[in-house]
């Protein structure tokens, strides 16, 4: 149930506007994320900013769909976990990959560490080992790939925040968290 409705573009803020627009010029539609998010034109500008920056780092679109698949399984955040699913498809995921990445881990070595840093970091709020990051820098992930992880994974935190606390509809195919996996 929704407790923070989704704006109709018409409706939408002034500010939040070509935010919109921007969205569905690049996806072909425009998310209830989005949507929710367009009430605060600075939260929504925020949110793209992020989005978009890391987006253009060193991780790969899977790995970035693969961590995401990852903190919204740990945060129960069925919206994130349907959208991720989508995207995540759409970025090369197989099911099985999906899957895997929900549970934090992956036949790829590289993957399985880089998803397990970001369950750490859910997990532990940031507070991450110097073991963890020697795993990562054994596998030849540097401080610019590390500090992605990072950033993926508070973007992920922030985004299954709204949708929980807002009660986003899911616009995507259901994908319900399994609560239990999460931990």
């Amino acid at each position: 149930m929704s407790r923070i409705r989704a704006v109709d573009h018409a409706h939408a803020p002034a500010a939040s506007k070509p935010l919109l627009d921007a969205v569905q010029q690049s996806l072909g539609l425009t998310p209830n994320l989005f949507k929710v998010t367009a009430h605060s034109p600075h939260t929504l500008e925020g949110l793209l900013g992020l989005n978009g920056s890391l987006s253009k780092g060193r991780l790969t679109a899977a790995e970035r769909e693969a961590i995401a698949l990852t903190v919204a399984q740990i945060n129960g955040c069925n919206y994130c976990l349907s959208a991720h699913s989508a995207l995540g498809r759409g970025a090369g995921l197989s099911d099985s990959d999906i899957a895997d990445a929900r549970r934090a881990t992956s036949s790829d070595p590289k993957l399985a560490a880089i998803l397990d840093f970001a369950r750490t970091l859910v997990l532990s709020r940031g507070h991450a080992g110097d073991q963890d990051l020697a795993g990562l820098r054994a596998l030849g992930l540097g401080d610019a790939e590390i500090l992605e992880i990072v950033g993926n994974t508070v973007l992920n935190i922030f985004t299954n925040y709204i949708n929980n606390a807002a009660g986003t509809e899911v616009d995507f195919p259901l994908v319900e968290a399994e609560l239990s996996a999460a931990a």
